[in-house]
């Protein structure tokens, strides 16, 4: 691919340290990142105070700050830049669940509190626990899973940035995937009691 090619070299460009590069690599993987956006916006709900281009944004200012980027490929960096973007919605939902339990009280009329309505962001905040859980027992189950559905990477995508046989990486994929659902269940189940 003729365009891999520049993309290539902007990402050893950066990981030497060059952060030039990632001004000019952000640009060219600028349509990709705000298609990832749009997907995490999508699993929102509506009303959102963040918008995808306000996440790409967000997640590039965190991207500079980084000091050593070690991005060894285009599927690395995109992975990346979906774990900073989660991070991101997380750190937000967290936010807003804290001034929901009072963070950031204001004084309203009991009329004016009834039309009030905080949208509830404890789903983000229920996945990001039970990933957090997955990885003290599996790191790497914990990853791909952030990979593949935070990030939109294929299993050999994944392979590629982890360097293990892409059967090992669907082989993790299920069993992470079938763990991560049962303690959501379990999560929702022990909420509802």
């Amino acid at each position: 691919m003729p365009q891999e090619q520049p993309i290539t070299i902007l990402l050893h460009d950066v990981a030497a340290g060059d952060k030039r590069a990632l001004d000019s690599l952000v640009p060219l993987l600028y349509p990709e990142l705000k298609r990832l956006a749009r997907s995490y916006m999508r699993g929102e709900q509506t009303g959102h105070t963040l918008q995808p281009t306000a996440l790409v944004h967000e997640a590039y200012a965190r991207m500079i700050k980084q000091d050593h980027p070690d991005y060894r490929s285009r599927a690395h960096f995109m992975g990346v830049a979906a774990q900073i973007m989660r991070q991101i919605l997380i750190d937000h939902a967290r936010t807003r669940k804290a001034e929901k339990r009072g963070g950031g009280v204001v004084d309203l009329s009991l009329e004016e509190a009834d039309a009030v309505s905080i949208a509830r962001p404890v789903s983000i905040i229920a996945v990001d626990d039970a990933l957090a859980e997955l990885a003290k027992k599996d790191a790497i189950k914990a990853q791909l899973i952030e990979m593949r559905f935070f990030g939109g990477m294929t299993a050999e995508e994944s392979a590629e940035v982890l360097n293990l046989p892409v059967h090992e990486v669907r082989r993790h994929l299920r069993v992470g995937q079938a763990w991560l659902q049962r303690e959501l269940q379990l999560g929702e189940v022990e909420k509802n009691s």
